[in-house]
């Protein structure tokens, strides 16, 4: 049986052209007056023609202010329409954009300005009071720009407008970059450590929208409507860029809101939005409306897809088609789903190996694991510049995950005999039990189709008995108003799972502890163990046995 891998696909631009600056004019160029860039479904539409303008104005600022090829600019900031402008402005001087996430306070914002290193930072009034916390810890920055008036909180660090950076010169700035020069610096989750700074060159950068821009189907005729937060690369290499490559109209807006997910893809005219799992739930569990089908929605790109809930949102919301990609900020996407292609339920896509190698392989020896077996995924690309050049400053930290001239992704995955792809879970989270491996993922995903669920995260904690095996915990999230009954939880796993990977304990929290980036930091899960609100199966058994027998 031949494997079945991604069909080749030809970029819109040619390789020397993998430069956003080359890539903005020309769209200004041949779709002048097409919108461009939208805030939010009824404020400021600029065309591609007005948004390079705006953008070249903003470029000649900085070069007035003394930044310029290379530097590094911090983005502080929430979504904006300016957020864009100047990420792109950036871009035209051949400045490196480093986004640190609005969330970012104390210790972990002070870890990512000093990695960058970087001298200026962009900020709005609401975060200066946590900038001005770690001025002290910061001795390399120099000077920070204001989106807004505020009372000067920094005492060292110089305060100015960022009104001031802009000019009446709409003139291309015409700065010489390459495909292989750093376009911007984006920092990892940092869910089993401090954060590291992937440091991307144009190329990646293009590459990686590019390939939104196939899976999606994405044309000229295409609205792309994103709330995610701009700091991130989903809103800017899964979204906004391609948007940009294919001509399409990009809609844009502050926050992600489950209530209003649908009427702003009504009042927009989105044809295309993007969504993660949990915000799938979090629109599922919203009151239905008369409405719900009132949308021109033909494609969402939920990575990950979360399977169980995809038939739940199509019968409320009509047949959407849902895409996804597998990857990671430091190789771009590996795996996609050919358009039309009937993808068996929990695979991560086939090898787009037109463009990557990639291996299962057992992490301690870094030796092929035989077909069929679960091993950590390595890749390696086949053309030059498609994936990062490292992690910024780190350079043990860059050996360590390019060891043996392969990327080690961390991620544990098994491949079946037509070339699918799936996630099984990370390294170091994997679970062992009774002998047998347990994948978290595929626990959660039963869990997370138990009624009143809205979250769920499962992690391994240490056994009381002996033999230093773990004991599978399930921390959940109920939505609004729901109970939990822990007896019928049971027996809903137990009809849909393996004995060994039924969880033993269970805890109903708030909230889950979650990265920037919004994925959940098990390490935190694990640290917190077992706590007195934590349910215990087996203590449970035993009381009702001992009440049984009394009885």
């Amino acid at each position: 049986m031949p494997v079945l891998t991604y069909p080749h696909f030809t970029p819109h631009f040619a390789r020397e052209s993998w430069v956003l600056p080359q890539v903005l004019e020309h769209q200004a160029r041949v779709r002048a007056d097409r919108p461009c860039l939208q805030w939010t479904d009824e404020g400021e539409v600029l065309t591609f023609a007005e948004a390079n303008a705006r953008v070249n104005r903003l470029a000649h600022g900085l070069t007035a202010a003394g930044i310029g090829k290379g530097d590094l600019v911090v983005l502080y900031l929430p979504n904006s329409l300016d957020f864009v402008l100047l990420w792109w402005a950036l871009q035209k001087i051949g400045a490196v954009e480093v986004p640190v996430g609005p969330v970012q306070k104390g210790a972990f914002l002070a870890h990512q300005l000093n990695l960058s290193s970087a001298r200026t930072i962009v900020t709005d009034a609401e975060l200066l009071p946590r900038l001005a916390e770690v001025e002290d810890q910061v001795p390399h920055l120099t000077r920070c720009y204001l989106m807004d008036d505020a009372p000067r909180l920094l005492k060292r660090v110089e305060t100015l407008r960022f009104a001031d950076l802009w000019t009446d010169n709409s003139a291309n700035p015409g700065v010489a970059l390459t495909p292989r020069d750093t376009a911007a610096i984006l920092y990892t989750s940092g869910t089993t450590g401090w954060s590291k700074g992937v440091e991307m060159p144009h190329s990646q950068f293009y590459f990686f929208a590019e390939e939104d821009v196939q899976l999606v189907g994405l044309t000229e005729n295409d609205v792309y409507m994103t709330a995610f937060p701009f700091f991130h690369g989903n809103a800017q290499f899964l979204t906004i860029y391609p948007c940009l490559i294919a001509g399409a109209h990009c809609v844009l807006y502050p926050k992600f809101s489950a209530s209003d997910y649908f009427g702003r893809a009504r009042r927009s005219g989105a044809t295309v939005a993007n969504l993660i799992g949990a915000t799938m739930a979090f629109i599922c569990a919203t009151p239905p409306t008369p409405q719900d089908r009132d949308h021109r929605l033909r494609t969402i790109y939920a990575a990950p897809l979360a399977f169980d809930l995809a038939r739940e949102f199509t019968d409320r919301f009509g047949e959407i088609e849902f895409v996804d990609g597998f990857g990671q900020t430091e190789i771009s996407n590996i795996f996609q789903t050919p358009r039309g292609a009937k993808r068996p339920e929990g695979a991560s896509g086939v090898l787009i190996d037109q463009w990557f190698e990639a291996r299962l392989v057992d992490p301690e020896t870094d030796e092929d694991v035989p077909e069929g077996q679960i091993g950590e995924l390595v890749i390696r690309h086949r053309v030059p510049g498609t994936i990062s050049n490292g992690y910024y400053r780190q350079p043990d930290k860059t050996v360590e995950a390019w060891r043996n001239l392969w990327f080690h992704t961390g991620d544990a995955m098994r491949r079946d005999a037509e070339g699918w792809y799936y996630f099984v879970d990370r390294v170091k989270d994997a679970l062992r039990r009774r002998g047998e491996n347990i994948s978290s993922f595929e626990v959660e995903s039963v869990i997370r189709t138990f009624p009143g669920v809205a979250e769920v995260a499962v992690i391994g904690v240490r056994a009381d008995e002996r033999g230093g095996e773990d004991e599978v915990k399930a921390c959940i999230v109920l939505r609004d108003g729901a109970t939990l009954d822990y007896a019928e939880l049971i027996a809903w796993c137990d009809a849909r799972m393996g004995a060994h990977m039924i969880p033993r304990y269970v805890e109903i929290m708030d909230s889950l502890p979650q990265t920037p980036s919004e994925k959940v930091k098990k390490k935190d899960l694990r640290e917190r163990g077992i706590t007195p609100q934590t349910w215990d199966r087996q203590r449970a058994d035993r009381t009702d046995r001992k009440a049984a027998h009394h009885a």
